[in-house]
């Protein structure tokens, strides 16, 4: 079994409120999740309304398999408008 974990570190730019950044957050999560069939949560910075920590994570049983899907989900979240990924931290275990 291969476990893949990431974390994303974002910037929310046009963020003016918690309102809006869950917004933007639940649109990003929804999305990948739905896509790429991860688990996907916001994990830090939850009281911060421009900063956000999201944690993904992917089991299969082929590691390169899991790093592509990974890849893909920091692209889908790349390709959003209202974010910027600050850091990216990636475990395959």
């Amino acid at each position: 079994m291969i476990i893949g974990i990431c974390t994303l570190e974002l910037y929310i730019y046009h963020a003016q409120s918690l309102k809006d950044k869950r917004r933007v957050v639940k649109s990003i999560i929804d999305r990948c999740h739905h896509r790429f069939h991860v688990s996907i949560a916001e994990v830090d910075n939850m009281d911060l309304w421009q900063r956000s920590v999201i944690g993904i994570a992917y089991v299969s049983n082929d590691r390169k398999h899991t790093e592509q899907i990974l890849d893909k989900v920091i692209l889908e979240v790349e390709k959003h408008g209202e974010v910027e990924i600050l850091n990216i931290e990636k475990e395959i275990l």
